[in-house]
């Protein structure tokens, strides 16, 4: 499986000293999966260009529906009202599907925006995709930024999660703050209401492993991953209570079948590096795990031996195939998949 990159933080840490100091640029494009993080500094741009009580003059918001380099360069000549500047926010605009004459139109606003002005381009709900060849790219690199707001590290999310429950009036240790992300994934905007359910749940002013496995909505990567160490464990009804949990709650089959496949696939990569000595971080450079999740599965990876992981990725296979192309019932396929994997874990 081909390493995954790290995304390029530069231009994300350059908008936070540009907040800082007061100076922000002309031209911003904002995308990436983080969207906590991404409305966050959206927030204070907003706070810093516009002006208090000054919105309706200074803050000018295009549809990317309704977009065309000529409202833009209108929405751009407008100056600012008693603000030093004004914010053009245009929303899900795919920059590369336009026609030539509007690239070029785009080419030529970009390098000559005024400096009272801050274009951000937002993207929503499509995918920011450029290809970096071409003159606008090449015009909004050199005019602008592109920052993206990818999934942050796990050092400093376990902070973030820390200064959450903080402002609730809690307190959690590094250890349950992993544990949480593990449970319920990484992305802030998934996480903050996770952890205001915990924060209001918890009597106790530290979170515990409980208060935390009694509210929290674990994602299904960590339900799946729960269902492997059953077994590994010998606890075979555990495991069949957790897929009859997923099946009680309508998730898909198919989806069911994928995730779990992915995870013994985690596992048998586990266990080969194992085999060789390796680590955990091998693991996570393999796969782009951050390290605890990493951690987790070499640590289940010791309770399997390479013989029952490589059946397993092969009966997930199997049974993926009987899904798509027989009649036979979507649990049957399941329940059947859980018993073929059942064969005790660590039998040579």
């Amino acid at each position: 499986m081909a390493v995954k990159k790290n995304a390029d933080n530069s231009a994300y840490l350059q908008l936070k000293k540009d907040l800082s100091a007061g100076t922000l640029g002309r031209l911003y494009v904002l995308h990436g999966e983080e969207v906590y993080l991404r409305d966050f500094y959206l927030g204070r741009m907003k706070e810093q260009l516009v002006g208090e009580g000054m919105t309706e003059f200074n803050l000018h918001t295009i549809s990317g529906k309704d977009f065309t380099p000529e409202l833009l360069e209108q929405t751009v000549d407008a100056l600012p009202m008693m603000s030093e500047r004004t914010l053009v926010l245009v929303t899900d605009y795919d920059l590369s599907k336009g026609s030539e004459k509007d690239r070029e139109a785009l080419t030529a606003l970009f390098a000559q925006l005024p400096d009272y002005c801050c274009v951000v381009f937002l993207y929503d709900l499509i995918d920011y995709k450029m290809d970096a060849r071409t003159k606008l790219a090449l015009s909004i690199k050199e005019h602008g930024s592109v920052v993206e707001f990818a999934r942050q590290e796990q050092g400093d999310l376990v902070d973030w999660v820390h200064r959450r429950f903080k402002a609730l009036g809690k307190e959690i240790d590094s250890e349950q703050a992993r544990y949480l992300i593990f449970l319920c994934g990484d992305l802030m905007n998934g996480l903050i209401g996770e952890i205001e359910k915990v924060g209001a749940y918890a009597r106790g002013s530290r979170i515990t492993r409980e208060d935390i496995e009694a509210v929290a909505t674990p994602q299904l990567d960590a339900v799946a991953f729960e269902m492997t160490n059953a077994i590994g464990a010998g606890d075979f009804d555990r495991a069949a209570r957790v897929l009859g949990e997923l099946l009680q709650m309508q998730e898909p089959a198919v989806l069911i079948l994928f995730t779990l496949g992915k995870n013994l696939r985690q596992l048998y990569s586990a266990r080969l590096i194992l085999e060789r000595h390796g680590t955990a971080g091998d693991l996570a450079q393999q796969w782009g795990l951050k390290p605890y999740p990493a951690q987790k599965l070499m640590d289940s990876a010791r309770r399997f031996s390479l013989p029952w992981c490589r059946k397993a990725v092969t009966l997930c296979a199997q049974a993926d195939l009987a899904l798509k192309s027989d009649n036979r019932d979507e649990r049957e396929v399941l329940t059947d998949l859980l018993l073929e994997l059942a064969t005790p874990a660590n039998k040579k």
